[in-house]
């Protein structure tokens, strides 16, 4: 329980990695509120499975497109439980593409939600932690497309390259207020955002491109997001920390 009586905030919290995430932090004793988008029946069921096995989790409502989100849930946050020690941006979405087509709706809503939502909660606890607390925990989810890019993911890979850049940026202006601000990458990790891929891929990703011969499955990233949020990472700032069973090494295996 290396979180008891922390809070944490995690946006995308309802399924896939972030519900995960959700999980292993109240597993390690945090207080979880998450935020969910649209599955307001996955998110209600989240939080009282957690509840039911004696932990505290609250889920919200909120689109992190929206600039004028974070500031209300941050919030509500602060009013239930009066701090927030760590932030995990991990609400994402895809909108693949050739570039020559894609529609100008499908770049923004990438760049909306990938990097706008996770600079709005960031600047939303920014001050409760730098000033007020004076410490804290912002983990960001990337992912291997920042460096590796695919076909048709323009945006996405604009996106979390960004998010790259900006979690490195922010950890140099936080650090003297203990305040550790890192990224996970996550590779081909077997959830619903990633079907459409590892459908048309078959098993070549897993037994060609993917040294460990296996997809990543949500709790791997999970895992990760716990330590840095845990006492062992208070020395871990500004860097991106790739989880991919070794994919971006480049080999084909045989």
């Amino acid at each position: 329980m290396q979180l008891k009586d922390q809070v944490a905030l995690v946006t995308g919290g309802s399924r896939g990695i972030g519900k995960a995430i959700v999980q292993k932090l109240a597993r390690e004793g945090a207080k979880v509120a998450f935020v969910y988008r649209g599955a307001k029946d996955a998110a209600d069921a989240l939080a009282k499975e957690i509840t039911d096995a004696g932990g505290a989790a609250t889920a919200i409502q909120a689109d992190v497109a929206d600039a004028t989100a974070a500031d209300k849930v941050v919030a509500d946050v602060l009013a239930q439980w009066g701090r927030i020690d760590i932030l995990v941006n991990n609400a994402g979405v895809i909108r693949d593409g050739l570039f020559i087509r894609m529609e100008a709706d499908a770049w923004n809503t990438v760049l909306n939600t990938n990097l706008n939502g996770t600079f709005s909660f960031c600047k939303a606890v920014a001050s409760q932690m730098a000033l007020k607390q004076r410490s804290g925990r912002i983990i960001n989810v990337s992912s291997v497309a920042a460096e590796h890019v695919n076909q048709g993911q323009t945006n996405y890979a604009a996106s979390k390259g960004a998010v790259n850049s900006f979690t490195r940026a922010l950890a140099v202006e936080l650090g003297s207020r203990s305040v550790t601000v890192n990224a996970v990458a996550p590779g081909f990790i077997s959830t619903d955002m990633s079907e459409a891929v590892r459908s048309k891929a078959g098993d070549f990703i897993e037994k060609k491109l993917v040294p460990l011969r296996r997809l990543g499955q949500p709790d791997d990233i999970a895992n990760v997001v716990a330590f840095l949020a845990g006492p062992g990472a208070a020395y871990i700032t500004g860097q991106v920390i790739t989880v991919d069973g070794g994919l971006s090494l480049g080999a084909v295996t045989g």
